[in-house]
């Protein structure tokens, strides 16, 4: 899959099919759309293509009025979304940077700079609600009116449902809030994952529980940063991490800012993943996960995230957390045919 930072970029397709949104989380629902966008590019013998805005023009404008609380919670990061839009067989991404130029280009604009003379479209297929441009004053009819004028079919896909509810990043968010996993993947058609490349942290975790035999290294985690300033899901989860081997292994992680922990250390207060694998593969060696890409599925939540009033209470909250992990994974194991 290719992706391109902005429509007038070099070795872009000279036509194509096109999708707009921010399609975050990838659902069922854009799953969907990007499905018929395919087999509209097909027929038309043009690439299919997606355009998505980064950062999210939620966050932007959030940031923008001093209000960053107002930001909507993201479900992936743009890694987790164009490896998600590349797995649904789309050719081409168009990542546009949402910043104050783009918010003040008007509606016909957008279409003029951006759809027409930038990405040739043939056929644009959007979403029941969008809305586009500056105020976000273009919607379906506008578009539909601009491609009579220039040549490309404008097509509108309805709302897709699981079990009579709409599906969207909205209710993907609403379940991980509410730590509904489950739910959160029946709406995506997959586990919610969390992908990227192990970093060096400050080393704690290898401490406690040290002089347990059973954790002769300590609860040492590996630890993905999460790009963006607020992620929807957090708390403590029961995962699987793939990428260390042949076969993903089980573990326990914590997502969030680690609230027992210093705001001022080394992770800056930012979102965190860090995973503490189980049973640790022996021909990694201590440092074998330091620069790997994992991806960790968060399969189920144990409990939100926990102040502890002391590294003490904090190694006996992990050591619980760990138990309850290896229980629920052997519960798994046992009920699976």
């Amino acid at each position: 899959m290719q992706v391109l930072r902005h429509s007038h970029a070099p070795g872009r397709a000279a036509a194509c099919a096109l999708t707009i949104g921010n399609f975050d989380g990838v659902h069922r629902g854009h799953q969907a759309m990007l499905a018929l966008l395919i087999s509209e590019a097909r027929h038309r013998r043009v690439p299919s293509c997606v355009m998505l805005f980064e950062p999210h023009p939620r966050e932007y404008f959030a940031r923008a009025f001093g209000k960053p609380d107002q930001a909507p919670a993201r479900v992936g990061t743009l890694r987790d979304n164009l490896a998600e839009l590349a797995a649904c067989g789309v050719d081409q991404v168009v990542v546009l940077r949402f910043n104050a130029a783009l918010a003040r280009q008007s509606a016909a604009d957008f279409i003029d700079q951006q759809l027409v003379r930038g990405l040739g479209v043939r056929y644009v297929l959007v979403g029941d609600d969008f809305r586009f441009g500056a105020q976000r004053a273009g919607d379906y009819a506008l578009l539909d009116a601009a491609g009579q004028r220039h040549g490309f079919d404008v097509a509108r896909m309805n709302s897709y449902e699981v079990h009579g509810a709409r599906v969207s990043s909205s209710a993907v968010r609403a379940a991980l809030a509410a730590g509904d996993m489950n739910r959160a993947a029946q709406l995506l058609g997959r586990p919610y994952t969390l992908s990227g490349h192990v970093v060096h942290g400050a080393k704690l975790g290898r401490q406690l529980g040290a002089t347990d035999a059973a954790q002769s290294n300590g609860f040492r985690t590996l630890n993905v940063r999460f790009q963006s300033p607020k992620c929807a899901a957090g708390g403590i989860f029961v995962v699987r991490v793939h990428g260390l081997g042949a076969q993903p292994l089980a573990g326990v992680a914590s997502l969030g800012v680690r609230p027992s922990l210093d705001p001022t250390d080394v992770n800056g207060g930012r979102v965190l993943l860090e995973t503490h694998v189980l049973d640790w593969p022996a021909a990694l060696g201590p440092e074998g996960g330091y620069g790997r890409c994992v991806r960790v599925e968060l399969l189920h939540k144990l409990h939100d995230e926990l102040k502890y009033p002391s590294l003490a209470a904090l190694q006996d909250g992990i050591a619980a957390d760990v138990a309850a992990a290896r229980a629920w994974h052997a519960g798994h194991l046992k009920s699976t045919p």
